[in-house]
């Protein structure tokens, strides 16, 4: 231990923390989160505890009243995404990490480019811009001489957005099912 304390971060905190209220969740999920209430109840300047979440209106109600401060991180914004597609390409296809990792050799891809995915990405996360590169770079690899062009460039985006859209239309199916088999009828 820490003569300064203790520091737990929970990520994805909401599969753990969710509400008694209105969530069916089992006996144990229930006791164990029941003892976590209980070990954290007490205000302590050894401890501490940051929790992230994407949906934190799941979180039970005593765990939204043990929570002092809460900072919403934003989607990227076009400047953000910007950077972070120009990190990425220099990182997975101009520099890719790896003693064996192959470098990727773009093909009309230059500014005006970039700035185009800048605005077809309106909506990622940093986690999809990141995802996007890496499929960048295996659609490169999937190259006899590890090239990205143009064209390629671009279907990318649009087959990334539209597996997005996808698993986004499964999440909401499972939720609804979810909704419809806790519910008391």
């Amino acid at each position: 231990t820490s003569r300064r304390g203790l520091l737990l971060f929970v990520d994805e905190a909401d599969a753990f923390l969710q509400s008694r209220e209105t969530t069916k969740i089992s006996e144990d999920q229930r006791n164990a989160l029941n003892a976590f209430l209980y070990r954290t109840g007490t205000e302590s300047d050894k401890f501490m505890m940051v929790y992230a979440s994407n949906q934190p209106a799941q979180f039970d109600g005593a765990v939204m009243d043990r929570i002092d401060e809460m900072v919403e991180f934003d989607l990227p914004g076009a400047d953000e995404r910007k950077k972070m597609i120009a990190m990425y390409i220099e990182k997975y296809l101009l520099n890719p990490p790896g003693r064996w990792a192959k470098k990727v050799t773009t093909q009309d891809i230059g500014d005006a480019e970039i700035d185009l995915v800048v605005t077809q990405t309106e909506g990622f996360s940093g986690r999809a811009i990141s995802k996007l590169a890496i499929a960048w770079q295996a659609a490169a690899y999937g190259t006899e001489d590890a090239t990205l062009d143009r064209a390629t460039f671009f279907k990318t985006v649009e087959l990334h957005k539209h597996s997005s859209e996808q698993k986004d239309s499964w999440l909401e199916h499972a939720q609804h099912r979810a909704e419809l088999l806790t519910t008391d009828q």
